[in-house]
C-alpha cells in the first residue's frame, strides 16, 4: 500500500510527543511562579513573655526561709542568659512561700524554689549532671517532647529546684549553678 499520498498517522504521535513535555514544562513553571515564596515566609513572632507578678502555688518548701535560701536568693542574677534573649526577673505575687524566684520566659516562666524536701526520684542509681560544680537531678514532664525540665541541686545543705522551659537553652541552668555554688557549700549527695 502506498501511503505517500494519504494521511500520515505518525505525525499526530510526533506532535503529541513534542507538545506534551513542553506543556508539562509550562505548567511546572507557572506553578513555580505562582507558589514561589509560599512556605518560606518568616515564622510569626514569638509570644512575649509575661513580666507581671507570678502566682506560684505553695509546694511545702519548709526550709525556704533558711539562711542558705536567703543567701542563694541574694546571689541570683537579675537576668538569666537564654536563647534568643536574656530573661528578666519576674516578681512573685503575694502570698508566696519564701525561697522562690522567677524570670520571664515564654511560653512558661523559669521558677526557682529553695528549701524543698528531698525528691522521691533521688535514689542511689539516679543519673546526676554536674554543671559548674553543682550536682543536678533532671526531672522531665514525661511527655514525648518535654516542655519543662526541673533540675534539683542535690549536693547542697538545702534542695534547690529550677524549672525551665526546654526552649530557652542551657543558660539559665548555668547561671543558677554559679549562684548555687557561690551561696551554698557543697556537701555529699544524700539519697536516703
Amino acid at each position: 500500500m502506498d501511503t505517500r499520498h494519504g494521511p500520515d498517522l505518525r505525525r499526530p504521535a510526533v506532535v503529541v510527543a513534542i507538545a506534551l513535555p513542553v506543556l508539562l514544562a509550562v505548567v511546572v513553571a507557572v506553578l513555580g511562579l505562582t507558589f514561589r515564596g509560599h512556605g518560606t515566609e518568616a515564622a510569626p513572632p514569638p509570644v512575649p513573655a509575661e513580666t507581671g507578678p507570678l502566682a506560684v502555688p505553695p509546694v511545702g518548701a519548709t526550709d525556704g526561709g533558711s539562711p542558705g535560701c536567703v543567701s542563694l536568693l541574694a546571689a541570683l542574677p537579675k537576668e538569666l542568659p537564654a536563647d534568643p534573649a536574656p530573661l528578666p526577673a519576674r516578681p512573685i505575687a503575694a502570698p508566696s512561700e519564701p525561697g522562690t524566684a522567677a524570670w520571664a520566659a515564654s511560653p512558661r516562666p523559669v521558677v526557682l524554689r529553695c528549701g524543698l524536701p528531698r525528691p522521691a526520684e533521688l535514689v542511689p542509681t539516679s543519673p546526676l549532671t554536674d554543671i559548674n560544680g553543682v550536682s543536678w537531678l533532671a526531672l522531665t514532664d514525661n511527655a514525648p517532647d518535654p516542655v519543662l525540665t526541673t533540675y534539683v541541686a542535690v549536693d547542697r545543705p538545702v534542695y534547690v529546684a529550677l524549672t525551665v522551659p526546654t526552649t530557652v537553652g542551657s543558660g539559665p541552668l548555668q547561671a543558677v549553678s554559679d549562684a548555687v555554688a557561690s551561696a551554698l557549700p557543697k556537701g555529699p549527695v544524700l539519697v536516703r
